[in-house]
């Protein structure tokens, strides 16, 4: 299929849009956020200076052809010294520390896995995300992530001001569908899109632009927030409406999951009826039918990780249906 699509986020979210997309299209480009500091990330950050791959790792993991070395760069150690480590994160480490470059050990990760499509960072600069609460300046991508916020709508932004990867800005402008992938608002999605010279590419692009929404709210940082409340918050964050689509779940979690989120303060994003939009609205069953079974142990951030999922056909099968459209 000719079509070419640019698919923007970072971590789970970005993960199952490109599972689930490329066995639709053939030309494919994630663009990977750049401020992940927790988990296995972050202390590969902090002790070896390397650019945080975990996000970059399992874009290139949803994207791989070969089965074996997929579940090789996946596989989670759970004891000894690199207890929490993913070996795919240990490889592109590696590789940058061997390489001094970044990009040279995304290369040969692609080669190894015989990725079909490419992975590009919205900047190779090495940046913390911070964010505007109040009276206080929150500092770290994984202190935002954990926080509870004092204002709806921070003030987000990069530091050291980073450069954008010309590579993610021509991705954008060539692509014929550009899809926002599900993922924490503040962090996987906000850092990508605050960096300087992301949202002017996305609002010259004449690709059809595509958000999928999430599908819980998260608590301290998002209560209440309706679907459109998440897409105008993308657009502001971006400094610009580029929107064409939503898309957004109307399959209803079973009445046990919901209980168990409730208790966390976590509820379904629901849509507002009443609130026009510029942009087209799509409702449709996103859910997963099975129980994300995905998470190791002695994964650091194992709590955190959430049970329902998107389905990746799904979603592909509705980005199809309106690329087609």
């Amino acid at each position: 299929m000719g079509a070419k699509a640019a698919v923007i986020g970072g971590g789970t979210g970005s993960f199952m849009v490109l599972s689930g997309l490329k066995n639709y299209i053939s030309n494919l480009t994630a663009l990977v956020s750049m401020a992940d500091d927790g988990g296995s990330t972050g202390q590969l950050r902090d002790e070896l200076g390397v650019l945080p791959p975990g996000d970059v790792r399992q874009c290139l993991v949803a994207l791989a052809r070969s089965p074996k070395v997929r579940d090789l760069f996946s596989f989670r150690f759970e004891s000894g010294s690199f207890k929490g480590q993913t070996f795919g994160n240990l490889f592109l480490a590696a590789t940058e520390k061997m390489t001094g470059d970044f990009r040279a050990s995304m290369e040969l990760a692609t080669e190894v896995l015989e990725v079909a499509g490419r992975v590009e960072p919205v900047t190779l600069d090495k940046v913390t995300l911070l964010m505007q609460d109040g009276d206080k300046v929150v500092r770290g991508e994984h202190l935002i992530d954990d926080g509870i916020f004092t204002v709806r709508r921070p003030e987000l932004w990069l530091e050291p001001t980073p450069a954008v990867n010309l590579e993610a800005l021509a991705a954008i402008k060539d692509a014929d569908l550009i899809i926002i992938a599900p993922g924490s608002l503040y962090t996987s999605l906000g850092a990508a899109l605050v960096v300087p010279g992301v949202g002017e590419a996305l609002s010259k692009s004449k690709a059809k632009k595509i958000y999928i929404c999430n599908l819980m709210n998260k608590p301290g940082q998002t209560d209440g927030f309706t679907v459109q409340d998440y897409a105008s918050e993308l657009e502001r964050m971006a400094g610009t409406r580029f929107l064409d689509y939503v898309i957004y779940n109307t399959k209803r979690p079973s009445d046990e999951l919901l209980k168990k989120y409730a208790a966390d303060g976590e509820l379904p994003i629901e849509l507002d009826e009443k609130t026009k939009t510029r942009y087209k609205l799509r409702g449709t069953e996103l859910l997963a039918d099975e129980i994300w079974g995905g998470v190791s142990k002695s994964d650091p951030l194992a709590k955190s990780r959430t049970l329902i999922r998107h389905n990746s056909d799904l979603m592909a099968r509705k980005i199809m249906q309106i690329y087609f459209s």
